[in-house]
């Protein structure tokens, strides 16, 4: 990011749009945890609503370590939160609270689950099954590369 897009006060708006996220990431998951847990649900085409859990990060990488998966992901959502809570107002209050509150919504999820796992419940074709919690952190990451470019032809002009 930009320095412009870095302030030195709390962007609060990030802290709305990442409590938001991760209100209604939980509350899938547990709608999902009872809603699916005897059957999957055919919704259109290729997506489906299928109860699974992975015990490690994104397309299941690292299910052998979910201690180390925890305190990794742990690190990463706290260096993230320092970063988003500075982000000026604008676009990137947008891709860092989908950031962070996807990011907070799996990890407290993996907390509290036992053993620790995060909960995923839409399959879309032959793609990993995956949770809204993954789309916030997806879409932020779209967001976050849209303002860096916006900026970086801000800046060429």
């Amino acid at each position: 990011m930009s320095r412009q897009r870095v302030t030195h006060g709390v962007n609060v708006n990030v802290v709305v749009v990442a409590f938001v996220v991760t209100i209604v990431d939980l509350l899938s998951k547990l709608w999902a945890g009872h809603a699916l847990a005897h059957r999957s649900v055919h919704l259109l085409g290729p997506l489906w609503l299928r109860l699974a859990y992975n015990t490690g990060i994104s397309f299941s990488l690292n299910r052998s370590g979910p201690v180390w998966t925890t305190l990794t992901v742990l690190l990463i959502v706290v260096i993230v939160a320092v970063v988003a809570l500075r982000a000026a107002p604008g676009i990137s209050t947008v891709g860092f609270g989908l950031l962070l509150g996807g990011g907070v919504g799996n990890e407290v999820n993996r907390l509290v689950a036992i053993p620790h796992r995060v909960t995923d419940f839409i399959a879309f074709g032959t793609f990993p099954v995956f949770n809204l919690a993954d789309v916030g952190v997806t879409l932020g990451c779209g967001v976050l590369i849209i303002a860096l470019l916006r900026d970086a032809t801000m800046v060429q002009k």
